[in-house]
C-alpha cells in the first residue's frame, strides 16, 4: 500500500489492509483450505499483476504476439532497474494460444526505463487500436467456459466495461473468412454512462453482429424475430451473466473494499442476482448454456443465487461439470454449507432462527438446502472458485448452467396458432421455440416486466407513430426518460430504391448480391453522413422490436461522406473500418502494394505517386480517382519483412495516393514492421492540440449536418477515468483527414458533452462492482 507512494513528496497516508469482520467471516465459513489462510491473506494485499490479452478476432494476432515476444519482451531480459532484475511478463498457462500474459510491472518502474517506457507505450497504443486488451486474468474465464460459436444468439446481461463482450464478439468471428456470421452479441447494461464505454470497448473490433442496449437486466424484455413470417420469442443460445456484487475479489487492486467491507453488502445484493439470474434462464433456449459470475468469494452471492435457482427451476437447469475444460486453471470446488451473518457479527445457520425484525435483510433464499437429496442432486460442488494465492489472481467465482427444458412458470398450455398482434408488450408474445420444434410454449413476462412495460408505454405513446415508418428503428424515448440517459438517434435502414445509394454501387462496381438492406444511418432528416452495416440477423431484431428496446449503438461503419467525391461521381469513401470483412475484398478492385509503399503511406501525410515503387504507379495509372483499396500480402520467402497482410483504405487523387487510416492504427502497423515509432508519437502529441486550435477557427465555416460517429467519445473518456482504466482516446483519422470532418467532429464532441452533462443518468452504488 504505502510502497506505492514511496518518494512522491505528497504525503499520502498508508492504506492500511487489515479487515477483521472479513477475517472472521471467512474463516469461520472455511472457503480457504487448512493451513493455507496465511497464504490467501498475503496474496490479498499485495498488488495485482497486471495482465493483457492478444484479441483473437484479428487475422495478426500471432504476429502481434511475435513482435511483443521478440522484441519487447528480448528487451526486458537483460534489463536492470535500481539494481534489480526486471521480472519478465509470463503467460496464462490456462489460456488458450499463449494470448494472454501477466507481469508486475507497477507503472512507478515503467518510468524509470527508456526500454520500459517504450513498453508500456507499446502497450497503450496497442490497447487503443484493439490488438491488445487490458484485462484481469480471472475476468477472462466467464466468455472461455460459454464455448461460444459463430452461429449462436448471445445476450451479455450485464457488460460494461465490455472486456468479456469483446472476447465473446472474438469468439464469433473465429473463422475470419465468414464475415457476417450467424450469430450475434446483444450487450446490455443498466447505466447509461457505462454503455458508452461499453460502446467504446466493442467498436474498436468493427463486427457487424454487435447491439449494446440500455435496460435493468433484470427486466430485460422478451425480443421477437421474424422467422419465416411469423414472429417468435427470441431465445438466446449463450447468455453471461456477470452479475453487479460487492467485489470482495478485487481487493488487490479496489483497496477500499478493506475498509468499507461488510456483509450487509452481500445480503443487499443477493435479491438483485438472483433476479437477474433468473430473468437470464427465463431468456435461454432448451440445451442453451448461461454462465453466472461474481467477483466475489461470498457464498450469500454466489452458491446461495444458484442453490435457490436450482431449486426453484423444479429440474429445468443443471449445473455443468466443466473440471476437463481449461486445462491448468487451478479452482476450489462450490461449498454445499454456509452460514449467514449480520453487520454486528451475529450468525444464522437457519432461516427459522432468523428473528421477524430481520427478515427484511435476509432472505430464505440465502440459506443453504437442507435436504441432503436435494442438495446432492445439485451438485454445487461443480461451481468454480478462484482463490488469489492459488495463481496469484483477483478471486472469483462461476457457475455454468445447461437448461434441459423450459422454466416451470412459464409453461403454458398450446394455444391455436394465430396471427400475432401488431402490439409488441410481452404479455402478447407467444410463439414457438424454434430450436426444438415443439408446441407452442411462451414465456410469460414476471411482475417487474409488466411494471417495465407500463411505464414504457406511457412515455413512448407519443413516439410510437414516428418510429413505426418503415425502416426506423428508433426508438427515441421521449424526455421524461431523464433517468434513462439522452435521446438517441434513430437507427434508419435504406430503402430499397433510395437514391443515395445508385453511384455507390456504380462507382464502387457492387455485386446485385450485395446486403443493401442490411445499411443503416443515424440520421432520419438531412443530409447523411455515414452509412452503417449490421448482419441480417440484427436487423430482424431491430426491425421487430423497435419500441421495446433502447440502442445504443450497432452496426459498423461502410462510408463516409467526401465531398472531393463528389466529381468523380461518388461522394462517399470507404471507411477502414470495414476492409477487414471479406465482402469488400471480393467485389472491389485491389491494388497490391510492396512493404516500402505501405512505410510511404502510413509516414507521409499525403505522397506524389511518383515517390510509389513503379508497379503500383502502373497499377493506379488507369484506375479513376476517388476511394481505393491498397493491400500488402507478405512474401513467405523473405522471413524478415511483416508476416501478416495489411490491407488499407485509400484515395487517389490526380497525382497522389494518401490512406484513411486512424492514427493508432497506423502506429500499430509501423511497429509491426520494425519502424521507430515511440519519439513520432510524442511530437504528433505535442502538435495536436495547435491543430485542433486552428480547426476551431473553421467551425462556423460548417455548413453541413453533424456527424454522430463520436457521440461516446467524451464521456468515454471521463468514465475511464473514473473506473481507473488506461485512458484509449478514440482513434483520429490525422492522416490526410478531410479538414470539414475534423471541424464536425470537433463540434459535434462538445455538443455531445453538453448533453452528456445536463441528462446523464443517477451514478451506481459505489459498493458495487463489476469488474
Amino acid at each position: 500500500g504505502g510502497g506505492v507512494f514511496q518518494g512522491w513528496g505528497g504525503g499520502y497516508p498508508e492504506i492500511v489492509k487489515e479487515n477483521e469482520l472479513f477475517e472472521r467471516y471467512y474463516r469461520e465459513l472455511g472457503i480457504v483450505p487448512a493451513g493455507e489462510w496465511g497464504a490467501f491473506m498475503a496474496a490479498l494485499r499485495e498488488p495485482l499483476p497486471a495482465t493483457l490479452r492478444i484479441t483473437g478476432y484479428r487475422s495478426h494476432a500471432k504476429e502481434v504476439l511475435h513482435c511483443l515476444k521478440e522484441k519487447y519482451f528480448r528487451e526486458l531480459q537483460s534489463l536492470e532497474v535500481d539494481g534489480q532484475k526486471v521480472e519478465m511478463p509470463q503467460p496464462l498457462g490456462w489460456y488458450p494460444e499463449e494470448l494472454a500474459w501477466h507481469t508486475n510491472l507497477s507503472r512507478k518502474i515503467l518510468r524509470k526505463s527508456p526500454q520500459l517506457e517504450k513498453f508500456h507505450q507499446f502497450l497503450v497504443s496497442e490497447t487503443e487500436c484493439g490488438n491488445i486488451s487490458r484485462q484481469e486474468a480471472v475476468s477472462m474465464i466467464p466468455p472461455l467456459l460459454l464455448n461460444v460459436n459463430p452461429h449462436h444468439k448471445i445476450l451479455d446481461m450485464c457488460a460494461a466495461p465490455g472486456s468479456k463482450t469483446a472476447q465473446l464478439i472474438e469468439m464469433l468471428h473465429a473463422d475470419m473468412n465468414v464475415p457476417f456470421p450467424k450469430g450475434f452479441v446483444i450487450a446490455n447494461d443498466v447505466d447509461n454512462k457505462r454503455c458508452y464505454l461499453l460502446v467504446h470497448q466493442a467498436k474498436r473490433l468493427n463486427s457487424p453482429c454487435i447491439m449494446v442496449v440500455n435496460h435493468d437486466a433484470s427486466s430485460i424484455p422478451n425480443l421477437q424475430i421474424d422467422v419465416d413470417g411469423r414472429k417468435e420469442v427470441l431465445f438466446y443460445d449463450r447468455i453471461l451473466c456477470d452479475v453487479p456484487c460487492s467485489g470482495d475479489g478485487t481487493m488487490r487492486k479496489n483497496i477500499d473494499v478493506w475498509k468499507k467491507w461488510t456483509t450487509q453488502n452481500s445480503l443487499q445484493l443477493h435479491g438483485l442476482q438472483l433476479r437477474i439470474a433468473t430473468r437470464g434462464v427465463e431468456q435461454l433456449a432448451e440445451g442453451g448454456r448461461m454462465v453466472y459470475s461474481t467477483c466475489s468469494l461470498n457464498p450469500i452471492e454466489n452458491e446461495a443465487v444458484i442453490a435457490s435457482l436450482l431449486e426453484k427451476s423444479q429440474g429445468a437447469l443443471e449445473l455443468a461439470d466443466v473440471s476437463s475444460e481449461l486445462p491448468g486453471l487451478k479452482r476450489m470446488p462450490g461449498i454445499t454449507k454456509w452460514k449467514v451473518m449480520l453487520k454486528d457479527g451475529q450468525w444464522f445457520e437457519e432461516w427459522k432462527d432468523v428473528p421477524s425484525n430481520r427478515q427484511t435483510q435476509i432472505r430464505p433464499t440465502m440459506f443453504p438446502v437442507k435436504d441432503e437429496e436435494k442438495l446432492k442432486a445439485m451438485n454445487l460442488e461443480r461451481c468454480l472458485r478462484i482463490l488469489p494465492h492459488h495463481q496469484n489472481t483477483g478471486g472469483f467465482f462461476v457457475a455454468v448452467l445447461i437448461k434441459k427444458s423450459p422454466m416451470p412458470w412459464n409453461k403454458r398450455q398450446p394455444k391455436v396458432h394465430q396471427k400475432l398482434p401488431q402490439r409488441t408488450g410481452d404479455s402478447e408474445v407467444t410463439a414457438a421455440n424454434s430450436d426444438n420444434g415443439s408446441e407452442c410454449i411462451a414465456e410469460e413476462p414476471t411482475l417487474a416486466e409488466n411494471e417495465e412495460s407500463k411505464k414504457m408505454e406511457e412515455v413512448q405513446n407519443s413516439d410510437t407513430e414516428q418510429s413505426k415508418k418503415e425502416g426506423v428503428c428508433g426508438p427515441p424515448p421521449s424526455k421524461k426518460m431523464k433517468l434513462f440517459g439522452f435521446k438517441e438517434d434513430p437507427f434508419v435502414f435504406l430503402p430499397e430504391d433510395d437514391p443515395l445509394f445508385l453511384p455507390i454501387q456504380k462507382f464502387y462496381a457492387l455485386d446485385p448480391s450485395f446486403p443493401k438492406m442490411n445499411l443503416l444511418t443515424r440520421t432520419q432528416e438531412g443530409k447523411k453522413r455515414q452509412l452503417y452495416m449490421v448482419s441480417k440477423e440484427l436487423r430482424n431484431v431491430l426491425l421487430n422490436n423497435s419500441e421495446k428496446m433502447k440502442v445504443i449503438n450497432t452496426g459498423i461503419k461502410v462510408w463516409s461522406r467526401n465531398s472531393d467525391g463528389e466529381q468523380f461521381g461518388c461522394a462517399f469513401r470507404l471507411a477502414q473500418e470495414v476492409i477487414s470483412t471479406v465482402f469488400l475484398k471480393e467485389i472491389l478492385w485491389i491494388i497490391n502494394v510492396c512493404i516500402e509503399d505501405v512505410k510511404i503511406l502510413l509516414t507521409q501525410e499525403n505522397p506524389f505517386l511518383s515517390k510509389f515503387s513503379s508497379e503500383t504507379q502502373k497499377k493506379v495509372k488507369d484506375l479513376a480517382m476517388g476511394s481505393i483499396v491498397l493491400k500488402y500480402d507478405p512474401d513467405p520467402e523473405k522471413p524478415d519483412d511483416l508476416q501478416c497482410p495489411i490491407v488499407l483504405c485509400g484515395w487517389q487523387g490526380k497525382t497522389s495516393l494518401r490512406a484513411f487510416v486512424p492514427k493508432n492504427e497506423r502506429l500499430h502497423y509501423l511497429r509491426m514492421m520494425g519502424v521507430e515509432v515511440f519519439k513520432a508519437k510524442r511530437k504528433e502529441e505535442e502538435s495536436e492540440s495547435k491543430a485542433a486550435e486552428e480547426v476551431q477557427h473553421r467551425l462556423a465555416q460548417t455548413e453541413e449536418g453533424m456527424d454522430v460517429e463520436d457521440k461516446e467519445h467524451d464521456l468515454v473518456t471521463k468514465m475511464e477515468a473514473e473506473i481507473g482504466e488506461e485512458s484509449s482516446h478514440t482513434p483520429v483519422e490525422s492522416n490526410a483527414m478531410e479538414v470539414e470532418n475534423k471541424i464536425e467532429d470537433l463540434d459535434q464532441s462538445s455538443k455531445n458533452a453538453n448533453n452528456h452533462v445536463s441528462q446523464e443518468s443517477k451514478d451506481t452504488d459505489t459498493r458495487i462492482v463489476k469488474d
